[in-house]
């Protein structure tokens, strides 16, 4: 499904002559096409939503990185086109969750697994992953993990 939102964003920057988004979301398609060349040799294959938007999280991830470079390097025309880049792909995400919303759901799965201290992290990570891994980021869920078992 999001996997055709994408390919009609596509035909619509077309279109409408946005050459930055369309490039955008060209990187976006080639980036999915390449996992699926990655996937075809795996022994289990996730369904079409799930390898999407990981590779947009992987995508986003990435930018985040580079923005903080280009800033920290002085190179602001390069981190303003990072971040539209950035913008194009947030837009194809599924909505996150808030910070609340996930300290929620950490309490919730740490009450349920039984966790105690830090030495726990890894269980409450990998069962908040499976559940809602699509809708949380996992680099600042981690922090708010480790300060609930702190």
């Amino acid at each position: 499904m999001i996997r055709e939102t994408i390919k009609s964003a596509q035909v619509q920057a077309m279109k409408a002559g946005d050459k930055d988004r369309l490039a955008a979301v060209r990187l976006i398609l080639a980036k999915l096409k390449d996992r699926d060349i990655e996937l075809r040799t795996a022994s289990s294959v996730p369904d079409d939503d799930t390898i999407v938007v990981e590779v947009l999280q992987r995508m986003v991830k990435q930018r985040r990185e580079s923005i903080d470079m280009f800033k920290s390097g002085g190179r602001e025309e390069l981190a303003a086109k990072e971040q539209a880049e950035l913008d194009v792909i947030e837009s194809f995400l599924p909505a996150q969750m808030t910070e609340e919303e996930t300290k929620a759901a950490i309490e919730s799965i740490k009450a349920e697994v039984g966790a105690a201290s830090v030495k726990d992290m890894g269980k409450v990570m990998a069962v908040l992953k499976e559940r809602h891994g699509s809708v949380v980021d996992m680099s600042k869920a981690s922090g708010l993990v480790k300060a609930a078992l702190s």
